[in-house]
């Protein structure tokens, strides 16, 4: 079932975690010269800004509080070479769509990172001849975009090929030495003994050529997972791989660890709620790991029916849920409590007063219709009547109009 994630984009790549607060000052286009906090890259859902529907960035960061989003992916040309496009199809170098969605998240005060890699589609890695190459098409999109961070998500079918995550693994180093401050991370599949043997490949590739990235991340799903249960204990796992790979304690290794979950209904069938992103966040937060994130925002709503025909969209969750309920946790992991949403009160609307008419007097006789005032209350007559005193009787001569 992974080749319907390919047809979603829904490799959930990884975003460049950690609780530091390096900036990166970089010449570019959009201006950006100041980085979020490193927990702000750690948490950013993922968003694919072309494709899947994409959400209204500015929305989502009004409604939740969300300031940095992770966005997928960056690919190979589908027609062969070694210069970096959006999908396969939109250059980089030519791009103004993402850049207008990077600029009006940066208006609000937020950030973005960029994914490279995913699930399907021809990585850079397999086209560039080598990692010297490879880093220098990556460089032009952090170049063009002022990026503060980047994601390299490897997996199938790029992470079976060890010539491409040669160049991958080589090329991320190069951008970490050449963009002093560059938040750099690494993804790849979960089992659930962590991560499987080309995985384990790619982190004995990392450790060969001395490359230590701000994290490695799993993605828990896609794997007969089951819940928040199966999930932390992969990541329990992975931990003890990352152990034996780089000779780290427990703690260190936890601290270059993360976490890449699939909202609501995987594409292999596995459900993941609300109460399991909480679960996961806790067992995250806990266990001071480097990152927390999910793909993907596109998908942080509920479908029409909810269930979706149980098939898996890459435009909503097929879970009950609220709008961005997912991102909420992304918020919570960088350490901000979400806004609280509450309806705006209808004010009151204030009455126009009443002028009061004609004082009554005793000695005037009125006839059927005729209106006075008395006691701040208007009053109309409903027959014949002399010195007979307004509301004296609820039988009487005189009918309440209300107060003047």
């Amino acid at each position: 079932m992974r080749p319907l994630r390919a047809c979603l984009g829904a490799a959930a790549a990884v975003t460049l975690a950690a609780a530091g607060t390096t900036a990166l000052v970089a010449s570019n286009a959009s201006g950006a010269t100041t980085a979020l906090s490193n927990r702000w890259y750690a948490a950013a859902p993922y968003l694919m800004p072309l494709d899947n529907n994409p959400p209204d960035a500015a929305a989502v960061m009004d409604a939740t509080g969300l300031k940095a989003f992770q966005l997928a992916f960056v690919l190979a040309p589908n027609g062969g070479g070694c210069s970096p496009t959006w999908g396969g199809t939109a250059a980089v170098s030519s791009d103004t769509a993402v850049q207008s969605v990077i600029n009006t998240i940066r208006a609000k005060g937020g950030d973005v990172s960029v994914s490279i890699g995913g699930y399907g589609g021809t990585k850079l890695g397999q086209t560039c001849a080598d990692a010297a190459s490879t880093a220098a098409a990556y460089q032009q999109v952090v170049t063009k975009y002022g990026l503060h961070a980047i994601d390299f998500d490897l997996e199938e079918p790029e992470y079976e090929n060890t010539a491409a995550i040669k160049n991958e693994i080589g090329a991320a180093k190069i951008l970490q030495q050449n963009n002093p401050g560059l938040y750099v991370s690494v993804t790849t599949a979960g089992t659930a003994d962590g991560t499987g043997w080309f995985g384990k490949q790619m982190l004995l590739e990392a450790k060969s050529q001395g490359f230590t990235p701000n994290n490695f991340s799993i993605m828990p799903f896609d794997g007969g997972f089951s819940g928040a249960a199966s999930q932390t204990s992969a990541l329990t796992n992975f931990n003890s791989i990352l152990q034996s790979t780089f000779g780290w304690d427990q703690a260190t290794a936890y601290a270059h660890e993360g976490f890449s979950g699939m909202n609501g209904r995987s594409d292999t069938g596995e459900y993941f709620t609300q109460a399991d992103f909480q679960t996961v966040l806790d067992y995250a937060t806990s266990h001071n790991m480097d990152r927390f994130t999910f793909w993907s925002l596109n998908r942080d709503r509920q479908c029409t029916p909810v269930d979706n025909n149980g098939t898996t969209s890459g435009t909503c969750s097929s879970v009950a849920q609220g709008a961005w309920d997912f991102a909420t946790y992304s918020v919570k992991f960088a350490g901000v409590t979400p806004p609280t949403t509450t309806p705006t009160p209808t004010p009151t609307p204030t009455p126009t007063p009443t002028s009061c008419k004609t004082a009554w007097s005793s000695t005037a006789v009125y006839t059927a219709g005729n209106e006075v005032s008395y006691n701040s209350h208007n009053w109309k007559a409903k027959w014949w009547t002399q010195n007979e005193v307004p509301g004296a009787s609820e039988w009487g001569p005189w009918q309440d109009e209300g107060a003047c």
